[in-house]
C-alpha cells in the first residue's frame, strides 16, 4: 500500500452544494436507514430474547423449536429477496420498503398473542417475506446516492446497527421483565413483541418521507430534498464511472448470470456470515452455566444483558473495517485480515467443545467475545461490488439478491444441523465447521482479487476511457476523485 493512495490524500474537494447534499442524505436517508435497521434486527433477535425468558416453558418448547422458528423465517427471506430487489427498480422504494416494514411491524405484534409453536411458525414465514426487502434495498439505495470513499463508512454504520439492534433487544428485555411482566395477565416476553410493532409501523410511517428514491426518479414526498440535487446526483455518479439506476431487464439478468462476480460474491457473503454465528448463540452458553450447587451462574437478566457488551464490541469494529477500508483504498485486504481473526475463537473452541472439563471456561468466554470482532465483513464484501461492477446498476441489484438468498438458502436448513439447540453449548460440528468456512473466504477473496485483476480492471479502465473521450472535449483533463479500486500492485 503507497501512502499517496489514501484516501484522503486525492479527495475531491466537494463544493457547499455537494456538501450540502451528502449531510441530507446522512441525516434524512441514513437516519431512516439505521433506525429501520435497529427495528428490523429487534424484531429478528427478539425472539432468541423471548426463549430465554418464558416463551419457552409457556409454549412448552422442548424440542428443536428455536431452530425451526429461525428456518421458517430464513426459507421465506429467501424466496422473496431477489423478487424484491427487481420490484424495487420498478415500484418507488418509498413505497415498496416502507409498505413492508409496516406490514412486518403488525405481524411482529401478533407473535405476542399466540399459544403453540405452529402459530410462531406460520407468523414467521410472514415475517420473512416482508423483512427480506429492508437490508438488501437500502444497500443497494446507498451504492446509487454515496461515493466510492463514501459508501463502505455508510454501509459499515448502516450494518452496525444490526449490533444496536441487539443490544436494545437485550436491554429492552431485562427492562421488561423488571417492569411490565404480568401487566395485564401477560408475560414479559408477550410485551417485547408488543412494543416492537409499535415500533415498527412508526418508523415505517416515516419512510415514505425520507427515502429519497433514486437520483434519476425523485421521490416528491421527500420534503428534505432540494431542488437541483437530483442533477448534482447524476453528475456524482457520473464523476466516478458510475451509471445511473435502471430497472432490472431479462436482457440485465442474463448479463448479470453470465458474469464471474456473481458466483463468488454469495459463497463469499454467505461463508462470512456463516463462520462466526455462534456468537448468535452467546445465551445459551450463559444460560447452561451451573454453579457447583447446580443453581444457574447467571440469571435471566444477567443472561439477556451480558451479550451486549459483545454487541458493543461489533458495533466498534464495525465501523473501524468499514473506516480503514474507505482510508486505505481497499476492500479485500480487511475481509482477509477478518477472516485469519475468526479462526482463532473457531479454533479454540472446537477444543474447548471436545474437552470442557480440561479446557478452562475462560477459552469460551474469550472465544464468543472475539467471535464479534469479525462481523464487519458484509459492508465491505458489497462496497467492493460497488466498485468491482460500477457500470452495471442491474447487476448490483441482483447480486445483493443473490447473496443473501444463497445465505438463507443455506442457513435455513445448516443451522439445525450445525448449531441445534439441544447440543447447547457442545456442539459436535458448529466450530469445526466454521474454521473451514473462514478458510473458504481467504481463498475466495484472494481468486475474485485476482480475477479483478486480470479481467475485470482492463474492461472497467476501457469503458472509462471511452465515456471520458466521448465526454470532453479535445484537451481536456479530467479532474476529481477517482473510483475506489483496491491498492494497485
Amino acid at each position: 500500500m503507497r501512502f499517496g493512495q489514501l484516501a484522503f490524500m486525492q479527495r475531491h474537494e466537494r463544493t457547499p452544494e455537494e456538501r450540502d447534499l451528502v449531510r441530507r442524505l446522512d441525516i434524512f436517508l441514513m437516519s431512516f436507514g439505521c433506525v429501520s435497521q435497529v427495528i428490523k434486527y429487534l424484531d429478528q433477535q427478539n425472539i432468541s430474547n423471548a426463549y430465554v425468558s418464558g416463551m419457552k416453558e409457556d409454549l412448552a418448547l422442548n424440542g428443536n423449536e428455536l431452530n425451526y422458528f429461525t428456518t421458517y423465517f430464513s426459507v421465506a427471506y429467501c424466496i422473496m429477496l431477489i423478487p424484491s430487489q427487481i420490484i424495487m427498480t420498478h415500484v418507488r422504494p418509498s413505497y415498496w420498503l416502507p409498505g413492508l416494514e409496516i406490514c412486518w411491524g403488525l405481524i411482529t405484534g401478533l407473535i405476542a398473542i399466540v399459544h403453540d409453536a405452529k402459530q410462531v411458525y406460520i407468523l414467521r414465514v410472514f415475517l420473512g417475506l416482508c423483512e427480506s426487502s429492508a437490508w438488501p434495498g437500502m444497500m443497494t439505495l446507498f451504492m446509487h446516492w454515496y461515493t466510492p470513499s463514501e459508501l463502505a463508512k455508510r454501509m459499515g454504520f448502516y450494518h452496525s446497527c444490526q449490533a444496536i439492534g441487539s443490544m436494545m433487544s437485550g436491554a429492552l428485555q431485562v427492562a421488561i421483565i423488571n417492569t411490565l411482566h404480568d401487566a395485564n395477565g401477560l408475560a414479559g416476553w408477550r410485551w417485547l413483541f408488543i412494543i416492537n410493532g409499535i415500533m415498527t409501523v412508526v418508523v415505517g410511517l416515516l419512510g415514505f418521507f425520507l427515502l429519497p428514491d433514486l437520483p434519476n426518479r425523485v421521490n416528491p414526498r421527500a420534503f428534505w430534498f432540494k431542488k437541483g440535487h437530483a442533477q448534482l446526483a447524476m453528475e456524482r455518479l457520473e464523476r466516478h464511472g458510475r451509471a445511473e439506476p435502471k430497472k432490472v431487464t431479462w436482457d440485465g439478468a442474463k448479463r448479470t448470470f453470465s458474469n464471474w462476480v456473481t458466483y463468488f460474491i454469495p459463497v463469499m457473503y454467505t461463508a462470512t456470515v456463516l463462520a462466526p454465528w455462534g456468537y448468535a448463540y452467546f445465551n445459551l452458553f450463559l444460560k447452561s452455566l451451573k454453579n457447583s450447587d447446580g443453581t444457574p451462574t447467571w440469571s435471566t437478566s444477567q443472561v439477556n444483558a451480558i451479550p451486549i457488551a459483545g454487541s458493543a464490541i461489533n458495533v466498534v469494529f464495525v465501523w473501524f473495517w468499514a473506516i480503514l477500508s474507505d482510508l486505505l483504498r481497499t476492500r479485500w485486504t480487511l475481509i482477509v485480515a477478518q477472516a485469519v481473526i475468526g479462526l482463532v475463537p473457531c479454533i479454540a473452541m472446537s477444543v474447548w467443545t471436545s474437552h470442557p472439563d480440561t479446557t478452562s471456561v475462560a477459552t469460551a468466554y474469550a472465544s464468543y467475545f472475539i467471535s464479534y470482532l469479525t462481523l464487519g465483513t458484509a459492508p465491505l464484501i458489497f462496497a467492493w461490488v460497488s466498485d468491482l461492477l460500477p457500470q452495471d446498476p442491474e447487476a448490483r441489484s441482483l447480486i445483493v439478491g443473490v447473496a443473501i438468498a444463497t445465505y438463507y438458502a443455506i442457513s435455513a436448513w445448516s443451522q439445525v444441523l450445525v448449531w441445534p439447540a439441544v447440543q447447547a453449548p457442545y456442539y459436535k460440528y458448529g466450530w469445526q465447521s466454521a474454521v473451514a468456512l473462514w478458510i473458504l473466504v481467504i481463498i475466495m477473496t484472494c481468486a475474485l482479487r485476482y480475477i479483478d485483476l486480470k479481467y475485470l480492471r482492463p474492461k472497467q479502465e476501457d469503458l472509462r476511457f471511452a465515456s471520458s473521450t466521448a465526454s470532453k472535449p479535445l484537451g481536456s483533463e479530467q479532474t476529481g476523485e477517482e473510483s475506489i479500486h483496491d491498492d494497485e500492485p
